[in-house]
């Protein structure tokens, strides 16, 4: 980029000087603004006089029949004629676009057509704003000015919001409480952390975690210590298992079936005997 940068500007200099030698830079100058004068005029002329071609094109091109009847018209005709040519003993020129070969004559046959549809979008578009702006448009300017209503609100609130939090008394009071116990806590913190016992207590106690740590991953980790616990687990399951086989066998013979019943029973009369002596004051309950 830079060497290009240097070859123009060597270019540019030679011709500048070799305009000077010859005493032809009025003239250049004069060649030169009275092209930007025309070169402007002249693709305002073109575009006048193209330009109401273009639209009778878009407009034909906007109807589907249209296009896709031009685009079958196409692929038949450069059928035809790649048949004509071959009869003739002409073949015509190929180019090589992804590995695929294509026609020239194709290629330039469906460059026109994508032209067409081209300008058949954009007449499409061109219609949907023309129909479809004045529908849309109330809505359009309520909810643009409702967004930047929104957007002017938040912010201007959070200038608003943070002004009101630091000058309302209770909000600056509990800010002022917070960092109060903060710094408190950050002292503290500070004074057990560099005071010289303090952190011998510390590391005694890592030192004294880490040994536990380490006697209990030695406890749980050693084969027969493992076994041992499984030992126990199982014998305990196994007590549990026989002490719950027994009651349930004392609980289903007839001696603990008896004492049930009258257990119920007595739960019962002394049941109906606090009725009766609630509803003691019912004559026609009493007579009855």
């Amino acid at each position: 980029m830079t060497c290009a940068a240097v070859l123009m500007l060597t270019v540019t200099i030679l011709f500048i000087g070799t305009l000077l030698l010859f005493g032809l830079l009025p003239t250049a100058v004069a060649l030169l603004a009275l092209s930007l004068l025309l070169i402007p005029l002249a693709i305002i002329l073109t575009w006048r006089y193209i330009y109401p071609w273009l639209v009778r094109m878009g407009r034909w091109a906007a109807r589907p029949l249209n296009i896709i009847f031009l685009f079958i018209v196409i692929l038949v005709g450069h059928w035809v004629l790649i048949y004509v040519l071959g009869l003739l003993g002409v073949s015509p020129p190929t180019i090589t676009i992804l590995g695929i070969p294509i026609s020239l004559l194709l290629l330039i046959f469906l460059l026109f057509w994508f032209f067409l549809l081209l300008l058949g979008l954009v007449v499409l578009l061109v219609r949907l704003w023309r129909y479809g702006w004045n529908r849309v448009r109330n809505l359009f300017w309520d909810i643009s000015f409702r967004i930047v209503g929104l957007f002017w609100r938040v912010l201007v609130g959070i200038p608003l919001g943070i002004v009101w939090f630091f000058y309302h008394p209770p909000l600056r009071w509990l800010v002022a409480a917070g960092l109060f116990y903060f710094r408190g806590i950050l002292a503290a913190v500070a004074w057990f952390v560099y005071n010289p016992p303090l952190r011998e207590i510390l590391r005694a106690g890592l030192i004294i975690t880490r040994l536990l740590a380490r006697f209990t991953a030695w406890i749980l980790y050693n084969p027969p210590l493992r076994w041992v616990a499984g030992a126990v687990l199982f014998s305990l399951r196994l007590t549990a298992r026989i002490v719950s086989t027994l009651i349930y066998r004392i609980g289903a013979t007839e001696f603990a079936k008896g004492v049930r019943e009258a257990l119920m029973r007595g739960l019962t009369v002394e049941r109906k005997s606090y009725q009766d002596y609630k509803y003691a004051h019912d004559d026609s309950r009493a007579a009855a």
